[in-house]
């Protein structure tokens, strides 16, 4: 399996995977969502450390599972050959009707086949009330408004 764009990144192509893994995320599938990682992949994710496709399609699972109402954003910060840095931020509800805004950093690490084989996110969580939240749902095609400073 192989997924385009490939590395060597150029501006647009790191701009086209940046938005592939926001429209993919935002489907909350994590079966869809799995298989962009490299079977032997490695992730840290909060205080979580993962390894292989397996564990991350567990873990996609509980987050969905937990995070109801998703929508995230993702937009692109730096990039150079092979990896790729992001800022996002996404909006939720827990359980308990209570909502949050998640705000993070991640660094990606592609194979030459366009999977991912690193990821790492440092995520804070913030409650908002529920007329606080933008994030209503996937980015309609062409959207490209950048993430404000909230």
């Amino acid at each position: 399996m192989s997924r385009p764009p490939f590395p060597p990144f150029t501006l647009e192509t790191a701009r086209q995977k940046v938005r592939a893994a926001e429209d993919a995320w935002n489907t909350c599938d994590p079966d869809r969502v799995a298989q962009a990682y490299t079977e032997d992949t490695v992730w840290r994710n909060r205080d979580e450390f993962l390894t292989g496709r397996a564990e991350v399609r567990a873990f996609l699972a509980r987050k969905w599972d937990r995070e109801r109402d998703y929508a995230l954003r993702k937009e692109l910060w730096a990039f150079t050959d092979d990896r790729i840095a992001v800022r996002f931020q996404y909006e939720w509800q827990d359980a308990e009707g209570r909502t949050w805004r998640s705000y993070g950093n991640e660094n990606w690490e592609f194979a030459p086949d366009g999977l991912m084989r690193r990821r790492e996110a440092s995520i804070n969580d913030v409650p908002i009330a529920p007329e606080e939240r933008w994030i209503l749902g996937p980015r309609d095609d062409g959207d490209a408004t950048p993430l404000p400073l909230r």
